[in-house]
């Protein structure tokens, strides 16, 4: 279930201190419902995701237009991400989470981690379009339980990078989200240990 930013700011985050830069764009309540010590797996999960696996054949056509366009365009180039175009968010971190774990390694996305707390994942990816940050939480359920939230914050590179955003807003929440939010929650199920 898509939520309101303020799901996101509101709460003490340590993502806040290195992305005053970044505006927050979406903010996702995650089918995950779990105990206070499921949050390792959730990260796990994402960590092994693949755009290629999403269960709607027209948002898996929408990712492989966007990875082949990147392609063509240089648009993905190593020179046009983390490290060249743009220094990672890591040389931001203050020392206690520079110290601390990263997270962790991606399989398949173009992403890397940032860093790792009991209940926060911070990965970041660039490229020609912008500078991005997906931020995996776990919070209380208001039920006794917990859940996953993920928010997703961006840094437009230039006008390019503004009017892709633009461009890209309506097949997100339409095309995209929807059917990421079930393979979430189908993905949880199937790896949620029998109690």
């Amino acid at each position: 279930m898509e939520l309101p930013q303020s799901a996101h700011t509101s709460r003490p985050w340590r993502i806040h201190e290195i992305t005053p830069d970044f505006r927050v764009y979406d903010v996702w309540a995650l089918p995950t419902p779990g105990g206070p010590d499921d949050f390792p797996r959730l990260i796990r999960n994402f960590a092994g995701g693949d755009t290629s696996e999403n269960s709607s054949r027209i948002a898996r056509l929408l990712f492989a237009i966007r990875w082949k366009l990147g392609a063509l365009l240089g648009w993905d180039d190593r020179e046009k991400g983390l490290g060249s175009r743009v220094p990672t968010l890591r040389d931001r971190l203050p020392q206690d989470l520079r110290d601390g774990p990263a997270g962790p390694e991606f399989d398949r996305l173009p992403f890397t981690s940032v860093y790792l707390r009991d209940d926060e994942w911070a990965a970041e990816m660039a490229n020609r379009t912008c500078h991005g940050v997906m931020h995996i939480s776990w919070v209380p359920d208001g039920s006794g339980g917990y859940r996953g939230q993920m928010a997703v914050l961006v840094k437009p590179n230039g006008l390019f990078g503004k009017a892709y955003m633009a461009l890209i807003g309506p097949f997100r929440h339409l095309i995209v989200y929807p059917p990421l939010m079930r393979d979430i929650g189908r993905q949880w199920s199937e790896t949620t240990p029998s109690r």
